[in-house]
């Protein structure tokens, strides 16, 4: 999930609790959260999902829940709302370690490569045809 306009508003001083928030949402709905990180304008999850979850929804109301926690708690003193749209792949079970060390990994990861970056090789490797209009909002890498 990534912030509106990419701004860099997750702060390491409260991005805990928000992942927490998040982890309870996710275990409400009856799925499993197996892995949450990420930085300042992105977060990685892994889920455990049920065949009856609809991820959609899932991921719907993780958004609009977690933005109203981020508004409550007053985190940022800017408006702070997710991005629309969102990115999911699925993996088999003999991957999850590596995708589990990829994600608690984040923060080093991306001094080394931006979301974009990250983002578009996903699509690459998992040969996915896109349509740049359904992309997220680029902001130019400098």
């Amino acid at each position: 999930m990534a912030v509106k306009g990419r701004n860099s508003l997750i702060s390491q001083t409260w991005e805990e609790e928000l992942y927490k928030y998040i982890t309870g949402i996710i275990s409400s709905k009856n799925q499993k959260l197996i892995a949450i990180n990420g930085v300042a304008d992105h977060i990685h999850i892994l889920i455990g999902m049920k065949p009856s979850c609809c991820l959609s929804d899932l991921i719907r109301e993780v958004k609009k829940s977690s933005n109203a926690f981020v508004k409550e708690k007053r985190f940022t003193k800017f408006k702070f709302d997710w991005q629309d749209g969102y990115g999911a792949f699925s993996y088999s079970q003999s991957a999850l370690d590596n995708v589990i060390a990829y994600i608690q990994n984040q923060k080093e990861h991306h001094k080394k490569k931006t979301f974009k970056q990250e983002y578009m090789g996903f699509l690459k490797k998992f040969q996915i045809q896109y349509d740049e209009k359904y992309l997220f909002e680029w902001i130019d890498d400098l």
